[in-house]
């Protein structure tokens, strides 16, 4: 039920009225995001008035903005990824061993999509297997590739010397030679992804979300998940946790001598 009230001045409209107003909107099911705009814009409007002696009293300046739920990452199941990778159908030659490289690097290495398109020849390490990225900030981190990966790093290097044997020194290529960019991988993506039921994300960055997330539900600590994906501080890393903490809680009422009562 929406409240409604008497008031012909900005100077009448009390802190009562503003969270009656916000009563009104969450009852309507406005999204969090739009009452937090709605509370800013209404605070500046007020503050504007203050400053300029229409109002003596800030009515929004106490209430506190609404906090936003952290949305939890998308994320390919194992299988998913295993189904995709094993029967998906690739063109064949150089285009069809780059779209499966782009697919195997974003998932196994959990790189962001402006890393993979940074990737050189120069930063492959390949008896140590090891990608040299750069990341936000420019700053470099050594990433490790799975040993798997090796025969086809070597199918999409010699299909690319053979293509284009004068390309520069980018690892991905276009199918005319050039370096891949951003508009390219994101619609690879988006294809291979889309080919898997259920799932309402298909972007890059899906990718590296399950790469961590994997990483986390399979027990790694997550200090060394942190320093895969580059982050600044833990508290970025710890989202992809919570996939692994439905997995110790389903454990932890399973073992413990009161967990099925």
């Amino acid at each position: 039920m929406r409240h409604r009230f008497d008031i012909e001045r900005p100077r009448e409209v009390a802190q009562k009225h503003v969270r009656a107003w916000l009563v009104d909107l969450v009852s309507a099911k406005a999204k969090q995001r739009t009452v937090r705009r709605k509370l800013a814009s209404l605070r500046t409007f007020f503050s504007f008035l203050k400053k300029n002696g229409a109002i003596t009293v800030n009515p929004v300046s106490k209430i506190p903005v609404p906090k936003i739920g952290r949305r939890l990452p998308a994320v390919v199941p194992a299988e998913g990824m295993d189904s995709l990778l094993d029967q998906a159908i690739f063109p064949d030659g150089f285009p069809g061993l780059r779209d499966r490289l782009i697919l195997e690097i974003l998932y196994t290495a959990g790189l962001r999509r402006a890393e993979l398109l940074s990737l050189s020849l120069a930063d492959l390490d390949r008896p140590g297997r090891r990608f040299r990225v750069r990341g936000k900030g420019n700053k470099e981190r050594i990433v490790p590739w799975l040993p798997y990966l090796d025969a086809l790093l070597d199918e999409y290097l010699a299909a690319r010397r053979e293509a284009f044997p004068e390309a520069g020194q980018a690892l991905l290529l276009t199918d005319k030679g050039r370096p891949l960019y951003d508009k390219f991988v994101y619609n690879t993506t988006k294809h291979y992804l889309g080919l898997l039921p259920g799932l309402d994300r298909h972007n890059p960055h899906t990718l590296r979300h399950s790469f961590a997330t994997h990483l986390a539900s399979a027990g790694a600590d997550i200090n060394a998940v942190k320093e895969l994906l580059g982050h600044s501080s833990l508290a970025a890393t710890q989202i992809y946790l919570h996939n692994s903490l439905d997995r110790l809680k389903k454990v932890y009422e399973k073992a413990h001598p009161k967990g099925g009562k």
